[in-house]
């Protein structure tokens, strides 16, 4: 898979202080990428340099092939930044604004007032087109905003906490909206501290702290290094003690426990049908996941849920990181 952002070695200082340390990043075409770290980790100077906007001390960025460095220029034709703050003109219309913007970037005038009205309309702001930007709410303003970002129809969109402040339908509205945008064939790399929000639309992510690197790459995959056994969640009424005696006998089984830590009930208990839910640590193949179900019920074990427990990017983050800012 092609890359659209490629950095070797990249840093950064303020003075005494390291914000990037020799950072190495790759972010694949076509991907909804998320970058994430706690406060002061270096997020949003990797933006900014990546918008051309900071200068690093050393190493290398590349945006679409273009060097950061040598080429800023090209490279602000290639990218859309959203800042975690923005400025706006609130004595402008939502067209004025956005066409102030398409004027900036020397986008003809024939082809301006078109492109507007297609923002507009992606963004779901038709109806706002001639109300002036002062009077739109916050989750307006972020759409306004990611519009005014593909004025000059960018490869890669940059942004930098855009679900801040936002109500919770104005996040699963931002959310489907950035889905659709990667259906366009845009590449955005979204930075956030709702991590369950970039769960539900990341394909890759990315985690940085203390301006490093600490893993990177498609979420499964990640999930898969840092986890290397799964989960199941297998429930079953009665004959509990039989079902864990059995999930301890076979060999991909590395652990089984009660689900919060509950002592399994005594054979005597269990005549009312009560369920007992046990955590196995599990290492096999899909095949064998079917094979120990099967084998289960042969022994007449009933088995009322039997599912994987899928791990987040909150699982993740803890794992990854130390809290070090």
């Amino acid at each position: 898979m092609p890359m659209i952002v490629e950095t070797t070695d990249l840093t950064r200082r303020y003075g005494d202080t390291l914000a990037l340390d020799h950072l190495t990043l790759q972010i694949p075409e076509g991907t909804i990428f998320g970058f994430i770290g706690p406060n002061g980790a270096g997020k949003t100077t990797t933006m900014r340099i990546l918008t051309t906007l900071l200068v690093p001390s050393s190493g290398e960025a590349r945006v679409a092939g273009l060097s950061v460095s040598d080429n800023p220029s090209g490279v602000r034709k290639v990218v859309g930044f959203m800042p975690d703050y923005f400025g706006v003109y609130e004595n402008m219309k939502t067209w004025e604004y956005l066409d102030f913007f398409g004027r900036a970037y020397n986008v003809p005038a024939n082809r301006r007032a078109s492109l507007i009205d297609e923002l507009l309309a992606l963004v779901d702001l038709s109806h706002k087109r001639d109300e002036y930007v002062m009077g739109l709410s916050r989750g307006m303003s972020q759409r306004l905003s990611l519009a005014r970002t593909m004025i000059h129809d960018p490869q890669l969109l940059i942004l930098d906490e855009p679900a801040s402040g936002l109500d919770p339908r104005a996040r699963i509205e931002l959310r489907e909206l950035l889905k659709e945008l990667r259906s366009l064939g845009k590449t955005i790399m979204i930075s956030s501290h709702i991590l369950t929000e970039l769960a539900e639309m990341c394909t890759h992510i990315a985690i940085i702290e203390h301006g490093r690197l600490l893993a990177s790459g498609d979420v499964d995959s990640i999930l898969r290094s840092l986890q290397p056994h799964r989960t199941l969640e297998v429930r079953v009424l009665t004959a509990a003690d039989q079902a864990e005696a059995l999930l301890r006998s076979l060999p991909d089984i590395l652990d089984v426990r009660i689900a919060g830590n509950q002592p399994v009930p005594a054979t005597e208990e269990t005549a009312d049908d009560r369920p007992t839910t046990l955590l196995v640590d599990y290492t096999g193949n899909e095949r064998g996941l079917g094979e120990l179900l099967t084998r289960m019920i042969n022994q007449g074990i009933v088995v009322t849920r039997f599912a994987e427990q899928a791990s987040d990017l909150e699982d993740i983050f803890m794992r990854v990181t130390k809290g070090v800012i």
